[in-house]
């Protein structure tokens, strides 16, 4: 079929001729009916390209949508109703009453994907899961060092510092052993980052020296492996036909990068695409009768931060000037409309460990000037405020934000230069602390209030680039550690009050907002995508025809 099409398409308008082969190569045109193939595979336009494929390396959320759900499997994972975590590679598992050794009993049914470049001989057991975490722990490890050597998600939450060994039992028991008892370790095990590699995969790359592939050519036991991938276009990733949990029933998922959010809703009426991620013109595409609007409450929080290493912004006044001359609540509503609420803490109103007793800045432009004064700028000075490229869900338009952040300070003598680039490129200076401040935002990984305070702010994060304003503060880290080490509630709730109190006086970011995440899709597209925690999920989507759709 594809060779009669492509015999025609030389007949055709230029214009028409590019759309078409355009979608042929997203779809992949070998010897299949592209008409079967359209029902049988889901386009879903994506805000950016994956900066690798392999989760550990990386906490943006480009990288987690395209990998973590879709190339992999953890040992255990959260239940998308109450958050409960529940078995997933991991069966059942047990803790001992002191909360050092937890033991994981694994299923011997879980296939790796058979790839064009890897065909595995056996099924996941406890070696794979030892070979994917002794790479985070052990520097002698062969993959230790292989892709720079960092793990910023485990690196934050410093599992190196409270794991002291992992113990294969037998094929499919393995134990964890910590230092000290943690409580949040299991919460971190089901993040999106703790995925299981495959040894034998990694062995096979040793010795054909090319360890590098391990993490660009993936291999995992999720409901889809990696096809192609060309950056800035597309990723094609076919189905898993062995995947433990369930049939897939989409033969072929593409991913089709598309930074812009007009040109992404453009798609999606042409019929380009069936999912689009952060979509805007939400009215228009709750009014067309073939598609639907979801959302889904995130734990999220979208900041203005602070480099408090650079000049002048090291200075406390000059932040709570800033701080004071911005009209967040402007912001708001021009940028998030209804679709998000004024931040007034790290933590989200349906954090556990919540306080409204932090106050919140009072915008004054009066203030801020005379803190200025005493702070010895009262004549301004210039800043570089950088704003990241794409929408994410806490920010879905960073660089207008920026815009008027501009005007506010230009009232206070502050020349603002609004700085930003390519993605990958903006996230890598970043991390280098390039930048003055910028605009940016976190989405939790799991609901445990940890992963906002730890990854966000603590001083193990400014050596692994989660921590944007570079500050460290020993009382905060303290306090943190603190929480850790007890399961009581009431009392974990008075270190984070402290802690969030801290964050209140040193400013070293302000919270703007914390907003729902959405997505649009046509109707026939069924299955819950979207996830409290962490990325998307295709693994459970069914395509229905449009003769199935009208029956239904």
């Amino acid at each position: 079929m594809c060779m009669k099409i492509l015999h025609f398409l030389k007949f055709w308008p230029v214009k028409l001729l590019l759309s078409l082969s355009s979608c042929l190569l997203l779809l992949g045109c070998d010897s299949q009916d592209t008409g079967s193939i359209h029902t049988k595979s889901i386009v879903y336009c994506s805000e950016g390209s994956p900066e690798t494929f392999n989760p550990q390396l990386i906490t943006s959320g480009t990288t987690i949508d395209a990998t973590s759900k879709q190339l992999y499997d953890r040992l255990i994972t959260f239940k998308t109703d109450d958050n409960s975590i529940i078995p997933s590679l991991a069966k059942s598992w047990h803790v001992t009453r002191d909360g050092k050794k937890i033991t994981f009993y694994l299923r011997k049914d879980v296939a790796f994907h058979h790839t064009d470049y890897f065909t595995p001989t056996r099924h996941l057991n406890a070696d794979d899961v030892v070979f994917s975490f002794n790479r985070i722990l052990d520097e002698n490890h062969p993959f230790h060092q292989v892709s720079g050597g960092k793990y910023p998600f485990f690196q934050t939450v410093k599992f190196t510092e409270l794991v002291e060994s992992i113990e294969k039992i037998n094929d499919y028991t393995v134990r964890f052993i910590l230092k000290r008892p943690d409580s949040s370790f299991l919460t971190n095990l089901a993040t999106d980052f703790a995925i299981i590699l495959s040894a034998e995969y990694g062995e096979q790359l040793i010795k054909s020296h090319h360890k590098t592939l391990i993490d660009t050519q993936p291999i995992g036991s999720g409901p889809y492996k990696l096809k192609e991938f060309r950056s800035g276009s597309f990723i094609r990733f076919y189905r898993h036909e062995n995947y433990w949990r369930h049939p897939v029933e989409i033969e072929q998922l593409v991913y089709d990068i598309t930074p812009i959010n007009t040109g992404r809703l453009t798609k999606l009426l042409a019929k380009e695409c069936d999912v689009i991620s952060y979509p805007i013109a939400h009215q228009k595409i709750i009014e067309h009768p073939e598609l639907t609007l979801d959302s889904v409450t995130s734990y999220n929080v979208g900041y203005l931060g602070f480099n408090v290493k650079k000049p002048p912004l090291d200075n406390l006044l000059v932040r709570k000037a800033i701080a004071h001359a911005i009209n967040f609540q402007a912001i708001i509503d021009i940028i998030y409309g209804d679709k998000a609420q004024l931040a007034k803490s790290l933590l989200p109103e349906n954090s556990w460990a919540y306080t409204n007793k932090a106050s919140s800045q009072e915008y004054s432009r009066q203030l801020a000037k005379s803190l200025l004064e005493v702070a010895g700028y009262q004549q301004g000075f210039e800043l570089d405020l950088w704003a990241m490229p794409i929408q994410r869900a806490y920010n879905p338009n960073a660089l207008k934000m920026a815009k008027l952040i501009q005007e506010d300070l230009a009232h206070i003598g502050i020349k603002v230069n609004i700085i930003s680039y390519e993605w990958n490129t903006f996230l890598r200076r970043l991390a280098l602390g390039q930048h003055d401040a910028v605009l940016l935002g976190w989405s939790a990984d799991h609901p445990d209030p940890d992963n906002f305070f730890t990854p966000l702010l603590s001083c193990e994060a400014t050596l692994t680039g989660g921590n944007r304003s570079f500050w460290c503060n020993k009382e905060y880290d303290d306090l943190l550690s603190k929480a850790l080490a007890t399961t009581n509630i009431n009392q974990r709730k008075k270190y984070y009050a402290k802690a969030l109190t801290i964050i209140d006086k040193e400013i070293p970011l302000i919270p703007i907002a914390h907003s729902k995440r959405y997505q649009a899709r046509f109707k026939n597209i069924q299955g819950q995508i979207l996830q409290p925690f962490g990325g998307i999920d295709f693994s459970h989507i069914n395509k229905i025809s449009q003769q199935q759709e009208g029956d239904n």
